[in-house]
């Protein structure tokens, strides 16, 4: 909350300073004297000037597709993002067909881009800082700085982009509600060790620690981790051979995406090293759906996980 609180009162002094400055005449055809409020938006790479409310929005990275969806504001372009557009859609009830696919997020296609004549274009740094310039020439640009455990941070930067600051407080003041309710519901997540692992193939386990979006989902809700996987890095990176230092009380489980990760997760589980771990032998393992719990990094794929450990907090 108080990260939250500093970039309000950013935002705030920047539209005094804005107020301040302003001037307006009968001949006076500037967006203040229009009624459109221009905003300067402070992000990882500099500073924008955002006029209005954007309505033609690209979005180049899965964090920023799930916090413009999260607002009610369906873009006109996207990249690819592994199921999670359709995954939004259905939440919010969009046709995932009026949303361009423009490339992937490794390479995003600016030509069509570009023809989608977008207002705002929205994505972090850690994607595309050395497109910057390119996207800048076709629209108002707005970068994040950093992935996983900021995603509250970056669905206020994208808030502020949209001129929905206030929407997306009100969002995560719910957010916030439904995290004491579940902690209720588990009864003492503080002393309940939780891993989550994700099978990539290959012989690669990912255990995703406090520094991911949904290790600080997770974290918010109060669960701790096991000494070995206690980081606040995005993960650690095991092995199907190192699956002892999975000592938790709880483990959620993914498969992945893919056939790869599908053919290793019934591989590993199917062996000793597996079967031995305390929350498969006390049965608390649970598999979750990749889409639901990897994709999102933002208030909807939040509350998805939300619901998810709501339903299995139920039955246990």
């Amino acid at each position: 909350m108080a990260r939250r609180t500093g970039l309000i009162a950013i935002a705030a002094v920047g539209g005094l300073l804005l107020t301040a400055c302003g001037s307006s005449t009968a001949e006076d055809t500037t967006p203040a004297a229009t009624g459109e409020e221009t905003r300067s938006v402070v992000h990882a790479l500099g500073t924008t000037e955002v006029t209005g409310t954007p309505e033609r929005v690209v979005v180049l990275d899965s964090g920023e597709l799930d916090a413009v969806t999260s607002l009610g504001v369906v873009p006109v372009g996207t990249v690819e993002t592994e199921g999670l557009l359709d995954e939004l859609a259905a939440t919010h009830d969009f046709d995932a067909a009026d949303v361009e696919v423009v490339g992937t997020i490794a390479e995003p296609d600016l030509e069509a881009v570009a023809a989608l004549a977008p207002d705002l274009i929205l994505t972090n740094a850690i994607r595309h800082a050395d497109l910057y310039d390119q996207l800048s020439a076709l629209a108002p640009t707005v970068m994040s700085a950093e992935l996983g455990a900021v995603w509250q941070e970056n669905f206020l930067l994208s808030a502020e982009a949209m001129g929905m600051t206030e929407q997306a407080e009100e969002q995560l003041a719910d957010y916030d509600a439904r995290v004491e309710e579940i902690a209720a519901a588990w009864g003492d997540p503080a002393g309940t060790e939780v891993a989550v692992l994700r099978f990539m193939g290959a012989g690669e386990v990912r255990a995703y620690a406090r520094g991911s979006f949904v290790g600080s989902v997770l974290a918010d809700v109060g669960f701790s981790w096991p000494a070995a996987l206690d980081t606040t890095e995005n993960r650690v990176e095991l092995s199907p051979e190192s699956l002892d230092q999975v000592t938790s009380d709880v483990v959620f489980w993914s498969p992945g995406f893919g056939e790869t990760g599908q053919a290793e997760s019934a591989s590993v589980q199917s062996g000793g090293l597996w079967t031995a771990l305390p929350a498969v032998q006390a049965g608390a393992d649970h598999e979750v759906d990749d889409s639901r719990w990897f994709l999102g990094l933002g208030p909807s794929g939040a509350d998805l996980v939300l619901d998810d450990l709501t339903e299995i907090a139920a039955s246990r």
